[in-house]
């Protein structure tokens, strides 16, 4: 045998010494990782298994949230996916719920990459991407700070709870910039997720206890069934935000109209965009009115007049 095959088989089998330790490596890690995770709070009360979890976004996002906050000082409890009810008969998802000592947090989870701007008070956040030729790419987004602020007020109804326990909490991946992002109330918090423990501990040592633990063990036997909900109540969650994201990102794109009464042309009932109109019979026949593009799914109209009064729409 010459000396280049002895060399050719020796490097065959390095390699598959190395290959088959890797695999083994890996395979040990996954292993462990996945009885570390069917032993946490997140996987006893979602049961979505590990591989699930590690493949959606969304639930990784919560997952890793909760991971980075099991550490905090202080006696805690934590929810996912709770289902609160509305008025209407709807319901509105919270990611995450972190009942502590120092007051209720309620955890909006983003997954975004580039750079992100925005204002506290802003309709719509901008994402900025790189584009062809240097250029930026900019999206759209819905402020996330107002979508949480809607589960504030849920919450807040739900379990008969003065807003001042309450604190909105964004977190965004570590794969985009928070560039230019403005608060003014104190009452918000957006941040990434590598930034959040400090965040959180920070305002733990600056607060005064507000809830004791068996204030916190109420709260949390109140919530957790609305954590509970089926696939049949999933699915129709999941269709009703669908049809909201849909009408955010047509208002988003629309060109800013001057109807009186609203806000840069959007219909405050749905979010649609306002278009102008011309009633074709009845009283109002051949006046102007400002009216919702998603007509007759919405009805909302505004009136071109000094009075501003709003009526039903006409039949068009």
């Amino acid at each position: 045998m010459s000396a280049e095959l002895v060399f050719f088989c020796f490097f065959i089998l390095i390699f598959c010494l190395i290959f088959a330790a890797t695999i083994y490596a890996l395979y040990d890690f996954f292993v462990a990782s996945k009885s570390r995770y069917k032993k946490t709070d997140y996987y006893d009360q979602t049961h979505k298994s590990f591989w699930s979890m590690q493949f959606d976004k969304g639930s990784q996002g919560e997952y890793l949230i909760w991971d980075s906050l099991q550490q905090l000082p202080g006696y805690k409890k934590f929810l996912f996916n709770c289902y609160l009810p509305k008025r209407n008969g709807e319901s509105t998802e919270v990611d995450l719920i972190l009942l502590h000592e120092s007051g209720i947090y309620v955890f909006e989870s983003k997954n975004y990459s580039g750079w992100i701007f925005g204002t506290e008070t802003q309709q719509y956040w901008t994402q900025s991407l790189p584009g062809r030729y240097g250029q930026a790419h900019k999206v759209k987004f819905f402020n996330p700070i107002l979508q949480n602020q809607a589960h504030l007020k849920w919450l807040g109804e739900y379990l008969g709870i003065d807003s001042h326990f309450f604190y909105s909490c964004i977190v965004f991946g570590d794969e985009c910039t928070l560039k230019d992002i403005t608060l003014t109330s104190g009452r918000h918090y957006v941040t990434n997720r590598s930034n959040l423990f400090a965040a959180i501990s920070s305002h733990i040592q600056l607060s005064i206890t507000k809830l004791s633990p068996e204030q916190i063990d109420s709260l949390y036997a109140k919530l957790f069934p609305l954590t509970q909900v089926d696939a049949e109540q999933r699915a129709q969650h999941i269709k009703e935000v669908k049809e909201i994201q849909h009408k955010q990102e047509v208002a988003a794109q629309a060109p800013v109209a001057s109807a009186q009464g609203s806000q840069d042309g959007i219909c405050p009932l749905c979010g649609g965009r306002l278009v102008l109109r011309t009633a074709t019979r009845g009283a109002n026949a051949g006046n102007k009115f400002w009216g919702c593009s998603n007509f007759p799914k919405c009805r909302y109209i505004k009136t071109i007049s000094s009075s501003h009064e709003e009526k039903q729409p006409p039949v068009q």
